[in-house]
């Protein structure tokens, strides 16, 4: 094909294999630790100078990174040593269309064997289409990076809002109010303690949707336990969750918390959905209530069973509807924010493999290639 060239995989990059760094043996620091799915820690030192290319060796296989700092790939990475003169931005998109997971050589553990893939047959670009194939893809990154960045803003002015309000008990007209005794202190007068359990309405069971069900694509997301606001896609309309809306998925395992104001259907891996049983707490406070509630002592186990004896603030009616006043346009801009996201995942996702394989020629594209690191 014009402007691509054939050759094997071990004339395209060199992968090393990463580093030992046992977590007793680190010190915080400001390099990223990487693992073989994601950043897992941070570090005093380095190995290895950005940008850098990195994907799983051992244990989890498919996941490509690309690091823009210093770093430290664990022995559980496959790192790029060399680059052999192709732009590093290309070479972490170009990966990310191979499917390293069918090149498995382990018979228990997962395991991608570097050798296997150097003799590998590739087609890649000359280095100027690289520039404009890296230009047209990381300006959707970059638009998605910008968007979890105001996400994150936002939850921060609200999570600290709710500090605010309820913790340092400052909210509107707290001049004026009386504190009484509770059993977590003095609290403002007509304000309650609950456990948490005892604001939970009782929610019907929809189908739950298991990880090896979940599809790339379909028009139900589904929202598990995982970091990821969002885990995958299904088409049974059995499993739709469409009422009540908003809800809270929790993660039983991993404690996270997600504010679902859409229909979605929900992961089957350890996830609760709660939403609260009175006006008293309108569900965007339950939300951030809950978020303030530290689980972590409780260490690998279910934590719905600890979740629910814990004890938080009811506010008077007032309070409580000026607190959801103000913090439920910041979740609607939160919602346009994650939808923005998704589609602009997808409309990168089906442009990588067109662009890559040289389906869609942009040989003859005036692109600004500027800014690209190589």
């Amino acid at each position: 094909m014009k402007n691509m060239l054939q050759l094997q995989f071990k004339n395209f990059i060199t992968l090393q294999r990463g580093f030992d760094l046992p977590k007793k043996d680190r010190v915080l620091g400001d390099y990223p630790v990487v693992a073989s799915t994601a950043i897992n820690g941070y570090n005093a030192e380095h190995k290895v100078q950005p940008p850098g290319v990195v994907t799983g060796r051992s244990g989890s296989l498919g996941e490509v990174l690309y690091i823009d700092k210093p770093f430290w790939p664990l022995n559980t990475t496959l790192w790029v040593k060399d680059f052999i003169g192709n732009l590093p931005l290309y070479v972490y998109y170009f990966l990310k269309t191979l499917d390293l997971k069918q090149y498995n050589s382990g018979a228990g553990v997962p395991t991608l064997n570097r050798n296997h893939l150097d003799t590998l047959e590739i087609a890649i670009h000359d280095f100027q289409s690289q520039r404009k194939i890296a230009s047209i893809l990381s300006a959707y990154d970059d638009l998605i990076e910008n968007n979890l960045r105001r996400i994150k803003i936002l939850e921060e002015v609200a999570q600290n809002l709710y500090r605010e309000w309820f913790v340092k008990f400052r909210f509107p007209g707290h001049e004026n109010v009386r504190m009484v005794d509770s059993p977590l202190g003095k609290i403002p007068e007509g304000w309650a303690v609950v456990k948490v359990g005892s604001l939970l309405e009782k929610i019907k069971r929809k189908k739950r949707v298991k990880k090896q069900d979940y599809e790339s694509e379909g028009t139900i997301p589904v929202v598990d336990q995982g970091r990821g606001f969002i885990g995958g896609y299904t088409t049974d309309q059995e499993a739709l969750h469409d009422k009540p809306l908003p809800i809270i998925v929790f993660g039983d395992h991993t404690r996270v918390l997600k504010y679902v104001d859409f229909p979605f259907a929900c992961g089957a891996d350890g996830t609760q959905l709660l939403r609260p049983n009175t006006e008293q707490m309108p569900i965007s406070l339950f939300y951030y209530a809950l978020k303030s509630i530290d689980l972590s002592d409780f260490a690998y186990a279910r934590h719905f069973k600890f979740l629910k004896e814990q004890e938080v603030f009811v506010p008077n009616e007032q309070i409580a509807r000026l607190f959801a006043q103000v913090a439920d346009p910041m979740r609607d801009l939160i919602r346009c924010l994650l939808s923005r996201n998704t589609n602009l995942r997808r409309t990168r996702d089906l442009l990588v493999p067109k662009l890559i394989s040289g389906e869609l020629n942009v040989s003859n594209l005036d692109i600004k290639t500027g800014g690209l690191i190589e």
